[in-house]
């Protein structure tokens, strides 16, 4: 599928200029993203502090100028660059930067690199081809999102739904050579911007590590899965930004599909019982206790006590939600989809 979008690939390299002697060259790759930077002198020596994204560049030299060449060469998966799936297009984008101090403060440089491929006509999300499972190759962990249609089929036609209808959002990781994985939405909030900021408004929809908090106040909930590397949200639309552009912001997890914990599990509200339920194994719904509260273990993890590559933010829209003349659907009305075990 990478491949058929490869050969319909459109690259943008969107850059704000801030100094005059800088040269970009972005090319976007089968599965990678190589951007050339040529910095003044005065940068040179500060070459530790060149950013695609979060990586340091993969090979920096010295030209006879003076000048520095700093060229960067990653997975798209990778240096937490972010993909969007909207009308027919994937985009991944990120950010070049010279960074002198750390953050939270501010880059001295910064400027905006897209890579826009085009689907190809009839793609389909990978849960629905046969060979899903056996990918090709090494390395990361590959994830997807996107929105699907209301039977669940492939993708959805429309980004635009009436308040209180339903969104059904996909969200998987390519099985590759790894053991079985888990997949799981740890956070996820809804935004009026792709790029999500310090003073974004947004809207909770999964916090507390898994907690889908959106299910309590309306009718929204995980559907059965039909793998363990894949998840179903059917996300009941809300009154947040009503007619704007709104971005679902996630963090997507892969997991050990054996072990669940207060921070390692996805839980929905049943409003039948008025509890909260384990969606992998209800009979361990007490991991979900802690959703009215906070789910914070009694031992701090370590910074780098989680394997890298297993995490990945990724964004999904836009979309967009219209008033109509019906409010939300009471829950005793709701009938959620069934989903095909042979998947």
């Amino acid at each position: 599928v990478m491949s058929l979008l490869w050969q319909c690939a459109i690259v943008l390299a969107v850059v704000a200029a801030s100094a005059a002697n800088e040269d970009f060259n972005v090319d976007c790759e089968k599965h990678s993203i190589k951007v050339t930077w040529k910095v003044s002198p005065e940068l040179v020596e500060h070459a530790a502090r060149l950013f695609l994204g979060h990586c340091v560049p993969s090979t920096f030299s010295v030209l006879p100028t003076g000048e520095g060449m700093a060229t960067f060469h990653y997975n798209l998966n990778g240096c937490a660059i972010k993909k969007r799936v909207t009308g027919k297009k994937h985009i991944y984008s990120t950010s070049l930067t010279y960074r002198p101090n750390r953050k939270p403060k501010p880059a001295a440089i910064s400027h905006h690199i897209k890579c826009v491929y085009i689907r190809p006509e009839g793609w389909i999300p990978p849960f629905l081809i046969p060979a899903y499972g056996s990918a090709e190759g090494h390395g990361g962990l590959v994830f997807h999102m996107a929105l699907l249609n209301e039977d669940l089929t492939g993708l959805a036609k429309s980004s635009l739904f009436p308040l209180g209808s339903f969104i059904p959002i996909w969200a998987a990781v390519d099985q590759m050579d790894h053991q079985p994985l888990l997949l799981l939405l740890e956070e996820c909030v809804a935004a009026t911007t792709p790029e999500l900021q310090s003073a974004s408004l947004v809207y909770p929809i999964i916090t507390n590590k898994g907690c889908l908090a959106d299910g309590k106040n309306g009718n929204s909930r995980f559907l059965p899965r039909y793998h363990s590397s894949a998840i179903l949200l059917y996300l009941q639309s809300f009154k947040f930004a009503l007619g704007e552009e709104v971005y679902i912001h996630c963090k997507l997890v892969a997991w050990d599909p054996e072990v669940f914990d207060i921070e390692k599990k996805a839980c929905h509200y049943i409003k039948e019982t008025g509890e909260w339920e384990l969606l992998d194994d209800p009979s361990q719904s007490d991991l979900c206790k802690c959703c009215d509260s906070s789910c914070k273990p009694r031992l701090k993890r370590g910074v780098d006590s989680e394997p890298q590559g297993l995490v990945q933010n990724s964004v999904l829209g836009p979309l967009t939600i219209v008033e109509n003349s019906e409010t939300r659907i009471p829950s005793e009305f709701v009938k959620y989809p069934t989903v095909e075990q042979g998947w």
